[in-house]
């Protein structure tokens, strides 16, 4: 079996900016929850049988109380906001394993199940439905892969080489370095892309990077700036791969089992009612038919 983990929160958040507006019969917006609904159906209509979604309940996690500038809801819209918990409970409906995150982000949520997954025999790939450059470092060989959806790339442990100039295991020490906007972490001064994975290349961890900038096999003049950079910022930039570093202890499942699909809720048929997308719990039933007609 394949097990397909996605994350919620930015198919929301693609959603939301990408179809048009829509509201419900009691006039809640949720234009962004169908799309995302329709999106997940087509996976399973394509044959994905093992299914789990990861969101952020709010976007508030463990990561604010280490670090005063992380990322919050501020500037997010309302009317995006609000369609969380109309998401989750629109995709327990359809009969889809969902993880509701509050203290851990909804990527510990993927990683962590990424993880238990990878575990289990049985699964001969776990995909991660994500562009998100965090999730890159939970990739394992061809066994643990990135599914860009959107633009239907997936990316396996060369392609996050090919693409980061680090291996996956460094993921987190990179983004320690040159920062991450969305998450509102600046990184450390002069630390870019190229020069990032050049040393990081060599020597994967922060740690593992010589105080001896001689010894770094790079221009002089850069590897000093860039030493007296890094090592007066020594605990900003561990601070950071710890912002960085996803969680593998989220609570997720007991076993793979526990993803399986096996078709809609009976309101479900309500709540598509009510979203004014009856198509919807058709397309499903259709769905959940098939998947448990005998084999011919």
């Amino acid at each position: 079996m394949d097990v397909h983990l996605v994350d919620g929160t930015y198919e929301l958040f693609r959603h939301f900016y990408a179809v048009p507006s829509g509201r419900d019969l009691n006039g809640q917006e949720i234009g962004a929850v169908r799309g995302v609904l329709a999106s997940i159906l087509s996976m399973i209509e394509q044959g994905a049988t093992h299914i789990g979604v990861a969101t952020d309940h709010v976007v508030e996690s463990f990561r604010n109380e280490l670090y005063a500038g992380y990322k919050t809801a501020e500037g997010v819209p309302a009317p995006l906001l609000s369609q969380f918990p109309l998401l989750e409970d629109a995709l327990q409906a359809m009969g889809v394993t969902v993880w509701p995150m509050v203290y851990f982000e909804a990527d510990d949520a993927l990683a962590s199940a990424a993880a238990q997954a990878a575990q289990d025999d049985r699964v001969r790939q776990v995909i991660i439905c994500t562009p998100d450059k965090d999730l890159s470092q939970c990739v394992s060989g061809t066994r643990v892969v990135q599914l860009d959806r959107r633009q239907r790339t997936v990316r396996d442990a060369a392609g996050v080489v090919a693409k980061f100039g680090v291996e996956p295991r460094s993921i987190p020490d990179y983004l320690a370095l040159v920062g991450d906007s969305a998450d509102g972490y600046p990184g450390i001064i002069g630390w870019g892309e190229k020069s990032t994975a050049l040393v990081l290349s060599r020597y994967h961890r922060l740690e593992d990077i010589p105080k001896d900038w001689r010894q770094w096999q790079i221009s002089i003049a850069k590897a000093r700036r860039l030493a007296e950079s890094l090592f007066a910022a020594w605990e900003d930039a561990l601070l950071f791969r710890r912002l960085a570093t996803l969680r593998l202890d989220a609570p997720v499942f007991q076993g793979v089992d526990d993803l399986q699909w096996k078709g809609p809720c009976p309101v479900f048929e309500k709540l598509c009612h009510g979203m004014r997308a009856p198509n919807m719990f058709d397309r499903a039933t259709s769905a959940a038919n098939k998947a448990t007609a005998p084999a011919e």
